[in-house]
């Protein structure tokens, strides 16, 4: 595997657009989870996968210190749409455009979102404690 060292403030400046993409629009960006195959990236329609719930970032959604994105309060969804094994999230800005796929796994696993549990239940909670995104080059 090669290995890539970026610089700081390039690894900042990457950060930074992905968060102006996240914050674009006048209200906070959106973690949608489904089950089923993660799509080859974001501008890649969702097919057969089932929406499971939606969590609500806050506005601005995160800050920025070393290349590394951390993510201000995530609102909880409390009533989850569907039941299924959540397998990635969709992140969209308010905009409804997405931004950023993730793949998803327990705690053990090593998506880059880690939940309790991946099994959603209809009508039941969906939260996360964090989500940090560190860019690659560190």
């Amino acid at each position: 595997m090669p290995i890539i060292k970026v610089r700081v403030e390039t690894r900042n400046a990457m950060a930074q657009k992905m968060l102006d993409d996240l914050d674009i629009g006048s209200g906070p960006s959106v973690l949608e989870f489904y089950t089923g195959t993660q799509p080859a990236g974001p501008a890649t329609a969702i097919s057969d996968q089932v929406l499971l719930g939606e969590l609500v970032c806050s506005d601005p959604a995160a800050n920025i210190a070393n290349g590394t994105l951390t993510f201000a309060t995530i609102t909880q969804d409390s009533a989850a749409n569907a039941s299924g094994v959540a397998t990635w999230a969709r992140h969209k800005n308010s905009d409804g455009v997405a931004i950023n796929d993730y793949d998803v796994t327990g705690l053990a696993g090593t998506g880059a979102i880690k939940m309790n549990t991946t099994t959603i239940v209809a009508g039941g909670p969906i939260a996360l404690n964090s989500l940090v995104i560190t860019l690659g080059g560190a």
